[in-house]
């Protein structure tokens, strides 16, 4: 059984929790203890952590998540109808490869029962065990990272927290559809990484751009199977991270926005957090990006794929050498442009499918200018 690679919640945090007063999370929610397993069938998300970080160098201290948890459990939930379990931790195999195995077999569990994973690491290279996840499942997986860096490598290098981008691109199979990263940073990429996005079509935001407009990334992750968070995107001052100090990132409000966004998302189906120092500060940014993710999942609108395009709003744009066709939805105001099947045999995804857009991409078609997320996302499915 997948679930036997987990281990029941410290008895310390039982003890905590019977502590809260009722109104508190941590009552409402389903542990796993020594006596009694959740029961899959009836939980929505699932909190996994996972204590490993062997293969993050810049790491001081052993993987600990008990600050975030009682930071987590003695908050107050909103008006809320999911049900939240705590899994309990994946301990660090012999191997490095002993816990993605773990971590992929646990996940993949998880997704096929409609169960959302909430990843508490250990290091960032988790994030490659969740994209193996999906394998069983058959389905190409676009992937989100909110990150100061790309996470390039060699195609030779052992997978760390720097470089596990480079391995989920190159292994096989190759399910990888989209990557996008939230929140680089220049001087931490190398030119040649940059050109790399562009030549892969893959979507990149700077942090200044994101910053600047925060609701730049609520389309981007409308989009998104599976989200990478990396804590060192979060600037020092605003996370308590003083070990690898990081003058600027995003401060806290943006942090949680983006998780309210990742939560919001009707296909995001799994959420990783990493590269912390697990230290009592830093538990407590964590702990709310995690509430602030299940709060956006109980506003999720079931929108498309899920309902039908008549209850759209459809708007044609005719350029010079396309038409673009978007549509806004009646019940959130959301926008999509659709990218047309290219029938050459080589197709992904074998259909007309719909980009998440924002509302500006429309008004810059309509003053002829062809949205480069849409260029992206047609080259890439041609491919």
């Amino acid at each position: 059984m997948e679930f036997d690679f987990l281990e029941p919640v410290n008895e310390g945090i039982l003890k905590f929790i019977s502590s809260l007063s009722s109104q508190e999370l941590g009552s409402k929610i389903v542990l796993h203890t020594q006596d009694q397993f959740p029961d899959i069938s009836k939980i929505t998300i699932a909190i996994v952590g996972v204590l490993e970080d062997r293969r993050n160098s810049n790491v001081i201290n052993e993987v600990d998540l008990n600050a975030v948890r009682k930071r987590l459990y003695s908050m107050f939930p909103g008006n809320w109808d999911a049900s939240i379990a705590d899994l309990g931790d994946i301990r660090a195999g012999n191997s490095v490869e002993d816990t993605y195995f773990a971590l992929k077999k646990v996940t993949s569990r998880l997704i096929r029962n409609k169960v959302i994973p909430i990843v508490l690491g250990g290091s960032q290279d988790l994030t490659y065990a969740l994209y193996r996840a999906y394998d069983d499942l058959e389905q190409m997986v676009n992937m989100v990272a909110v990150d100061n860096k790309f996470d390039f490598g060699k195609e030779n290098e052992t997978v760390s927290a720097n470089s596990y981008l480079t391995k989920i691109i190159i292994d096989e199979p190759n399910n990888l559809f989209n990557y996008c990263n939230i929140g680089y940073q220049t001087y931490y990429n190398s030119q040649e990484e940059i050109d790399l996005i562009e030549k892969l079509f893959f979507d990149a935001y700077r942090l200044g751009e994101i910053s600047n407009n925060i609701a730049l990334a609520e389309p981007v992750f409308r989009d998104a199977d599976l989200v990478s968070i990396d804590l060192n995107s979060v600037k020092s001052s605003e996370s308590g991270n003083l070990i690898s100090f990081e003058p600027n990132g995003f401060n806290g409000k943006e942090i949680c926005s983006l998780a309210r966004y990742a939560g919001i998302s009707d296909k995001v189906s799994c959420l990783g957090i990493f590269n912390h120092n697990s230290t009592a500060p830093e538990s407590v940014i964590i702990a709310q990006m995690v509430w602030y993710f299940i709060e956006g999942y109980h506003y999720r609108s079931k929108e498309y794929p899920f309902g039908s395009r008549a209850t759209y709003l459809k708007y044609i744009v005719p350029l010079e050498e396309e038409e673009l066709v978007f549509y806004k939805s009646d019940k959130t105001e959301r926008w999509w442009i659709e990218i047309p099947f290219e029938s050459n045999g080589h197709n992904k995804l074998k259909r007309n499918t719909l980009l998440p857009c924002s509302y500006d991409e429309y008004l810059s078609a309509c003053n002829q200018e062809l949205p480069e997320r849409w260029w992206k996302a047609q080259r890439k499915n041609a491919l």
